[in-house]
C-alpha cells in the first residue's frame, strides 16, 4: 500500500496533495472569513492549472506576491472582497505548498535559524492568547484568527517563504531591483499626489473620509501626502526605512551600475518621505544609520557617518533652517516637548495604564470594537486609538505578551546582526545584510511612534529582508564568483572605453 502510494504521488507530482490543501484552505477561509471569502476561495480550482505549472515557473508566484502586497492598500488599486491579507495568505501558503511538495529541490535546512525559534516562541503565544478571557466574553475564535494571523502567522509565512525562495545571488540581486522599483514608484507616486493632483478615490478620503482628521492640518493649508500606502505615518516610515537600506547597498557595493542605481533609490527614497509629514520617519533615519556605524567595521565610514548624522540632527533641533517649508517645520516639531499631538498621546497611555493593571494577558488578540459590548469594562481599551504598534500588542496581550514580543524582536535583530559582523567575509554582501538590518531597527522604532509594522505592505517587505540576511551565509561563495564575473566584465568595458579613448586621439 505505501509503496503503491509513493509510486503514485511520484508519477503525479504531488498535484492530488496541492488539490487537498487548497481544499484544507477553503475550509479554513469560510470558519473565519464567512461566505464573502469562501467564494473567492471556491474559483481557486480554477487556478490549479495556473498553479501547476506554477511548479516550473515558481518564482513568478513570488514576484507576484512581492507585487500585489506593495499595492494592497492604494486606493485605486482593484481589491478582492473580504480580507485584504487574502491575496497574501493564498500566495504564501501555495509557495509554501509547491516547496513541501518539490521538498528535495526546496532550501528549508536554511530555515533552522534563531529567527525561526524566535517566531515559533511568539506564534506559540499567540496561540495561547485563544484562551484569553479577559473581557468575561467566552472564546471567540473566529475574532482570535483574525487578529492573530496578521499579528504573528504572517511573520512565520513570511520567514519561510523568503527563506526558500531567495536562493542564490542573481534572484537576491533581482529582488533588490524589483524592491527598488516599487519604492520608486511610491515615491512618484506621492510626488505626483503633491505637484498633479489626487484621484477621485484619493480625493474622497482626504476631502469627505476618515483621512481629513490627520491628513489635512493647520486649516487645510497642509497635506501629509501617503503615496500608495494606507495613511502618511506608513508611508514615510516606510520610505525612510528603506532609503536608509539602499544608501547602505549603495556605498558598499563594488558593482557600479548597482552603487548608482542604489545610492539613487536610497536619496529619492528619503526625500519622498517629507511629503508624508511623519516627525517618527526623521527619528528612524537616525536609528538605521547609527546602527549602520557599529555594523560598517570601518572608521572610513563610521567617521563620515557620524559627523553627517550629527549636522543633521543640530541643524532641525537647534536651528530655524527650512522652517520656510511647512513639511519640514512639521518634522522639527518631533522634538518640540509641548507638542499637542505629542501629549495626546501621553494622556491615552497613562490611561491605558489603568485598565491594563487587571489584564496582564491583554484583552485579548482580534479583540476589537465589534467584539466588545459598549458596557463591558474593557470597551474604552478596544476602541482607543493605540497610536503605536507597540501599544497595540500590548493592549491585546498585555505586558506578558509585550515583553514577549520584544525579546523575540531582539533575538532576531541580534542573530542578523550576529551574522552581518561575524560571518560574512564579503565587504558587499555584508553591506547588503547590514542594510536590511538596519532598515528592521528603522522600522522597529517607526512602530513604536505609530502603528506601521504590520501594516501593509511593510510586514513582507521589511520581516522578509531581516530574513534574507539569515540566508546570506548559504549563498556567500556564490556571490563571491557572481560578483567576479560582473567585475570582470566592468573591468573589461573600461579597458574598451580606455582604449577607445587613446585611439581618438592618434
Amino acid at each position: 500500500m505505501q509503496n503503491s502510494l509513493a509510486t503514485y504521488s511520484k508519477e503525479n507530482g504531488g498535484r492530488v496533495l496541492l488539490l487537498f490543501l487548497l481544499f484544507l484552505l477553503a475550509i479554513y477561509e469560510f470558519y473565519s472569513s464567512g461566505y464573502t471569502s469562501f467564494a473567492i476561495v471556491c474559483l481557486i480550482p480554477l487556478f490549479v492549472v495556473v498553479t501547476i505549472i506554477s511548479f516550473k515557473y515558481r518564482m513568478f508566484l513570488f514576484w507576484l506576491l512581492f507585487f500585489l502586497n506593495y499595492f494592497n492598500q492604494m486606493q485605486d488599486f482593484p481589491s478582492l472582497p473580504g480580507p485584504r491579507s487574502l491575496p497574501n495568505e493564498i500566495l504564501e501558503i501555495l509557495l509554501l505548498a509547491i516547496a513541501l511538495i518539490d521538498i528535495k529541490d526546496s532550501n528549508f535546512k536554511r530555515t533552522g535559524n534563531i529567527m525561526l525559534f524566535a517566531l515559533l516562541i511568539w506564534c506559540g503565544f499567540c496561540t495561547l492568547e485563544m484562551l484569553n478571557d479577559t473581557c468575561g466574553l467566552g472564546f471567540n475564535i473566529g475574532a482570535w484568527y483574525t487578529g492573530a494571523r496578521m499579528l504573528a502567522f504572517q511573520m512565520l509565512y513570511i520567514f519561510l517563504v523568503f527563506c526558500i525562495y531567495i536562493s542564490n545571488p542573481k534572484i537576491l540581486v533581482q529582488y533588490l531591483f524589483f524592491w527598488g522599483a516599487l519604492a520608486l514608484f511610491a515615491v512618484f507616486w506621492a510626488w505626483k499626489q503633491q505637484n498633479i493632483g489626487l484621484t477621485t478615490y484619493e480625493y474622497g478620503w482626504l476631502y469627505f473620509g476618515p483621512g481629513g482628521n490627520t491628513h489635512l492640518l493647520q486649516a487645510g493649508t497642509l497635506i501629509r501626502y501617503w503615496s500608495i500606502y494606507s495613511d502618511a505615518a506608513n508611508y514615510g516610515i516606510a520610505m525612510a526605512s528603506t532609503g536608509v537600506a539602499f544608501i547602505i547597498f549603495g556605498i558598499t557595493s563594488k558593482i557600479k551600475k548597482f552603487k548608482y542605481i542604489f545610492l539613487f533609490i536610497g536619496i529619492l527614497c528619503i526625500w519622498g518621505m517629507f511629503p508624508s509629514g511623519t516627525r517618527t520617519a526623521i527619528a528612524c533615519v537616525g536609528a538605521g544609520f547609527i546602527l549602520y556605524i557599529f555594523l560598517s567595521k570601518s572608521f572610513k565610514i563610521a567617521i563620515p557617518f557620524t559627523i553627517l548624522f550629527a549636522l543633521g540632527a543640530f541643524i532641525l533641533v537647534f536651528t530655524n533652517i527650512g522652517n520656510g517649508n511647512q513639511q519640514i517645520r512639521r518634522m522639527r516639531s518631533a522634538f518640540d516637548k509641548t507638542d499637542a499631538s505629542a501629549n495626546v498621546r501621553s494622556i491615552n497611555q497613562e490611561t491605558m495604564k489603568k485598565y491594563m493593571r487587571d489584564a496582564p494577558w491583554g484583552i485579548g488578540v482580534g479583540m476589537g470594537m465589534d467584539n466588545v459590548p459598549a458596557n463591558n469594562k474593557y470597551r474604552r481599551m478596544a476602541t482607543i486609538a493605540p497610536d503605536s504598534e507597540y501599544v497595540f500588542i500590548w493592549l491585546h496581550t498585555g505586558v506578558i505578551g509585550i515583553t514577549i514580543f520584544i525579546i523575540t524582536t531582539i533575538m532576531i535583530l541580534l542573530g542578523a546582526c550576529r551574522i552581518v559582523f561575524f560571518k560574512l567575509k564579503s565587504p558587499s554582501l555584508r553591506g547588503i545584510g547590514a542594510g536590511m538590518c538596519c532598515a528592521f531597527v528603522s522600522q522597529q522604532l517607526g512602530a513604536y511612534g505609530n502603528q506601521v509594522l504590520m501594516q501593509f505592505p511593510n510586514g513582507l517587505v521589511f520581516y522578509g529582508a531581516i530574513s534574507v540576511v539569515y540566508i546570506l551565509p548559504y549563498i556567500e561563495n556564490e556571490w563571491i564568483e557572481y560578483e567576479a564575473k560582473l567585475l570582470a566584465k566592468q573591468e573589461e568595458r573600461k579597458r574598451i572605453k580606455l582604449e577607445k579613448k587613446l585611439a581618438s586621439r592618434v
